[in-house]
């Protein structure tokens, strides 16, 4: 169906930092699949993992249990707890919408008939099923699938007053993105977070964690809630839990995961054993490289590097998150494309903004010829630019 643009190129094959297209050219990935493979392409032990559950048993549903479930629950349940494990539960679907979707239900099921409504930011992105993408705060995307189902309402982003505001009546729970991804990598101000914890705990809404793009290492720790020193009652994650495998994930309180009854959420694929053993080895392997510290340590490099580019206004992020906001008169679209011909993979989330997400495991070597292909794409941009204005005169 014509959901996407026509793709620009295909691949064929990949690995590590690296992809080939289907007419055998190499391009460096600093997209990740949009923050998904962050152990690289055809990681060999994430591969043998699935390769081998592949071979043993793939699907059994969840009206029985398999070998997975329970270890792979705990191991995300401890990294949420920064290596302490905390007594939460962990609900499997298969991408990030539905684990959204399940953070709604609970959150729903958890406030009662009487409370329903859920706030989330302006600029955010939670999803695109029905429930989720009203709870995305991108009202244009909004207008071709009204109406909508209700009980959703939007704030301005990192304005701690506006979460004052919330009346409290019939709304149960803030959703909240750490930092924005899709809107061009927007963070808040510093101790956002932090005053939205202390406005749920006065107001007695649950606080949920749209950790999908930021989780997992990718900010410099293992959720980027962490940086403020906080506990959520929900984080929903996804992307990177597989390492291209589709996979998501709810994790909850126990307190409120305990709102949910038998038989009041589901899915067929969820929690099954070939996606959990992806996940189980992507875990293994973030915690073995040391994820976060990867992140912190070449995020800061390569910030410093793109920050000196021509053309190039700010770079904002955090780890190996990056938005490269450009010049004014730049496009970002522009530059995506002259990337993308030079042999470089990244996106274009915003109009001005190019954003980077690349592996764990790329070097010092990756960044510094991801940062010339950028530079050469953005130099061609402006040239491009400055030879039109010469035609119109």
């Amino acid at each position: 169906m014509p959901t996407y643009r026509e793709p620009p190129v295909s691949f064929v094959s990949g690995r590590g930092c690296r992809l080939v297209d289907a007419e055998g050219r190499s391009y460096l990935d600093f997209l990740s699949g949009l923050g998904v493979t962050s152990l690289g392409h055809a990681d060999p032990e994430v591969g043998a993992a699935v390769s081998a559950q592949a071979a043993r048993l793939l699907h059994v549903s969840n009206i029985f249990g398999n070998e997975f479930n329970e270890e792979v629950a705990a191991k995300l349940d401890a990294l949420i707890g920064d290596g302490s494990p905390m007594g939460g539960k962990v609900f499997f679907a298969n991408s990030g919408a539905e684990a959204n979707e399940c953070a709604i239900k609970l959150a729903r099921r958890y406030g009662g008939r009487g409370r329903h409504g859920v706030v989330s930011a302006l600029g955010s992105f939670h999803g695109r099923t029905l429930a989720t993408l009203h709870a995305t705060g991108q009202p244009a995307k909004h207008e071709a699938f009204l109406p909508l189902p209700e009980g959703f309402s939007h704030v301005p982003y990192g304005d701690v007053a506006a979460l004052r505001s919330i009346d409290p009546g019939s709304v149960v729970a803030l959703l909240l993105e750490p930092i924005l991804g899709e809107a061009g990598v927007v963070p808040p101000p510093r101790g956002y977070l932090a005053a939205a914890r202390a406005v749920c705990d006065e107001l007695g809404l649950l606080l949920i964690l749209d950790e999908i793009q930021t989780g997992l290492g990718r900010t410099g720790r293992w959720f980027a809630f962490q940086h403020e020193g906080i506990t959520p009652d929900v984080v929903t994650v996804a992307k990177a839990i597989g390492n291209g495998v589709p996979v998501g994930a709810c994790w909850a309180r126990a307190e409120v995961a305990r709102a949910f009854q038998p038989g009041d959420h589901g899915s067929t694929f969820g929690g099954q054993p070939l996606a959990m053993a992806a996940v189980l080895a992507t875990l293994e392997r973030l915690v073995a490289l040391d994820a976060p510290a990867v992140a912190e340590s070449l995020g800061a490099r390569l910030a410093a590097s793109l920050a000196k580019v021509e053309g190039v206004a700010t770079v904002r992020g955090a780890g190996l998150l990056l938005g490269v906001v450009l010049e004014e008169g730049l496009e970002a679209r522009d530059v995506f494309s002259e990337a993308l011909r030079g042999g470089l993979v990244v996106n274009a989330p915003a109009p001005h903004v190019i954003r980077l997400m690349p592996p764990f495991v790329v070097t010092d070597e990756d960044c510094d010829e991801a940062v010339e292909l950028l530079a050469a794409a953005i130099a061609r941009v402006k040239a491009a630019g400055l030879d039109q204005e010469k035609e119109k005169l």
